[in-house]
């Protein structure tokens, strides 16, 4: 049975998602002339993806991934290897990380701050929510550097001893990369949306890769993540998130 490690999976689920049913290019006629990110609009939704997780040993890790969210709520995700078997469950809310690894012995129930000590990443369900859409990881302030490069906007923003930069294509307003890098040197993110789709009005990541590095007090980390969506379901009505720690 394959053990799957639920801080990588936690970072899948921070750093990836989007959508992949019938897909039609982000082009349109209108590109933004002044720098206007679209910031994706929900109540409740529900997606499925494949996804695969390349440690840097080598070892690779297949599996199907489930999530539903509520807007500046919750984020639920459940994560199996196959067999319709779960591997890992996991709840996202406004005050903490509970992460249930069904088939290993490293369980996480931390609050935001007793996880930005243990693994010295910074998060918030804000800046989660951000990142799983590609919007900019914050809103853009006088304190950000912002420049024009082409069809591009390049923001560059530090935010909590955080640096992240951000490449916004003008054709869809959305993050095509992303860098996030830690002050003090204890994690690196770097992302990559290479297509985007319409749906219901708005754009959604088709497909992504991530590169993760994080240390901790034992061992220093970083893996590869590569997700393909295969459904995405805005949904007005509410969602039901099961969860027991």
């Amino acid at each position: 049975m394959i053990k799957m490690r639920p801080l990588a999976i936690l970072m899948l689920v921070i750093l990836s998602w989007g959508c992949a049913q019938k897909v039609s290019p982000v082009t349109g006629k209108e590109e933004m002339e002044s720098f206007a990110p679209r910031i994706t609009e929900y109540g409740y939704l529900e997606a499925k993806a494949k996804l695969v997780l390349e440690e840097n040993s080598g070892k690779i890790t297949r599996g199907t991934l489930q999530l539903r969210a509520k807007k500046d709520s919750l984020i639920w995700f459940s994560v199996s290897p196959g067999l319709g078997v779960e591997a890992v469950r996991g709840l996202l809310s406004q005050e903490k990380i509970q992460i249930l690894n069904r088939m290993g012995d490293e369980d996480i129930n931390l609050s935001y701050g007793e996880f930005e000590r243990r693994y010295g990443i910074k998060l918030s369900l804000d800046l989660v929510q951000n990142i799983l859409w590609g919007d900019p990881p914050h809103p853009a302030s006088y304190e950000d550097r912002l420049v024009r490069v082409g069809k591009k906007f390049e923001l560059t923003q530090v935010r909590d001893q955080v640096r992240y930069f951000s490449k916004i294509d003008t054709r869809h307003g959305k993050v095509s990369e992303l860098s996030s890098i830690s002050i003090a040197g204890k994690g690196s993110l770097l992302a990559s949306f290479p297509e985007y789709q319409n749906l219901e009005a708005q754009a959604f990541p088709v497909e992504a890769l991530f590169k993760v590095a994080f240390e901790t007090p034992e061992v220093a980390q970083n893996f590869r993540i590569y997700i393909t969506w295969s459904s995405l379901n805005p949904k007005a009505d509410p969602l039901t998130f099961p969860f027991r720690f």
